[in-house]
């Protein structure tokens, strides 16, 4: 006689899963995602620990120019001797500090000012769309070259700032969208009528529901900001005084003739190289962030 099947537990409506069990089921049911959060896990753990587990900036060994890969140089030398590995390691640092700081300055005003402008129309938020109006018209990456001559942003923090006051216009105006729908639904105006304050409305009733999109743009923004910088530092228009792995583009076109040696061609293409796999898993991972935040994807 065969055995009578076990009975399964049924899932209990009132216990639904964790947020930790959404995120993981949203980053592991496509392979993907998972890529591209390994790629954001590897290279965050490259910006904080790897300058202390590989910390071969010095000394410079003219004698070793341009040298091939080895133990000793995985990625070969530079023009002046220096460790390629080390140069992309250290410039980590400065490009996802600079990146991530941007992202945040770019959310934080563009969806605070769209709350603000969609919640409470009229005059102020006819000040804040002709802002927001300047910084669309008005091309970002020439804005940021002539910013660059007035203000020297070398450090991380100048040069994420700069990037979010450049940047959040955008967010804003889509946010002001969702705001001026979200304000006339009823559970908004169940929660006047339950006599919550504006702000506690815009806290707790409106942002929740913009928060996909939010996050969403956050990443995003982090690599627009990525380009941005490197596009900055590989002009020539941001002091060269740090690590970054736009410096290292620029040197490599401008001192190092790196276009006419193939010796050279490791040190070129290694920050390239970087780039486009950090914007690759940043890319991969924005489903799983979509999924996690929207629960009607969750089913699809």
């Amino acid at each position: 006689m065969a055995a009578a099947p076990m009975a399964t537990r049924p899932v209990n409506p009132w216990n639904p899963p964790s947020f930790w069990q959404i995120a993981w089921h949203a980053v592991t049911r496509k392979p993907g995602r998972l890529i591209g959060l390994g790629i954001l896990i590897f290279y965050i753990l490259m910006a904080i620990v790897g300058p202390m587990l590989y910390p071969r900036m010095l000394p410079i060994n003219p004698s070793n120019v341009y040298a091939p890969p080895t133990w000793a140089h995985p990625l070969g030398t530079d023009f002046e001797g220096t460790d390629v590995l080390a140069l992309i390691i250290t410039g980590s640092r400065y490009v996802l500090t600079s990146a991530g700081l941007a992202a945040f300055f770019t959310v934080g005003i563009g969806t605070m000012l769209g709350l603000i402008s969609g919640y409470f129309p009229g005059l102020v938020a006819g000040v804040i769309m002709r802002i927001a109006d300047f910084f669309l018209t008005v091309p970002g990456f020439p804005l940021l070259v002539a910013l660059s001559t007035v203000w020297h942003f070398g450090s991380p923090v100048s040069m994420g700032l700069v990037l979010g006051l450049t940047g959040w216009a955008g967010l804003a105006r889509a946010v002001r969208s969702q705001t001026l729908s979200l304000r006339e639904r009823g559970f908004v105006e169940a929660a006047r009528g339950l006599g919550l304050t504006r702000f506690e409305i815009i806290v707790s009733e409106i942002f929740p529901n913009t928060a996909p999109f939010v996050a969403m743009h956050f990443l995003m923004a982090v690599t627009g900001a990525i380009y941005a910088q490197v596009g900055l530092f590989f002009l020539g228009v941001v002091p060269v005084s740090t690590n970054n792995w736009g410096v290292m583009l620029n040197l490599a076109f401008s001192q190092a003739g790196a276009m006419y040696s193939t010796r050279a061609l490791l040190y070129l293409l290694s920050p390239i190289a970087c780039i486009m796999s950090l914007s690759l898993g940043i890319v991969l991972f924005l489903g799983a962030v979509d999924e996690m935040l929207n629960p009607r994807l969750r089913k699809v």
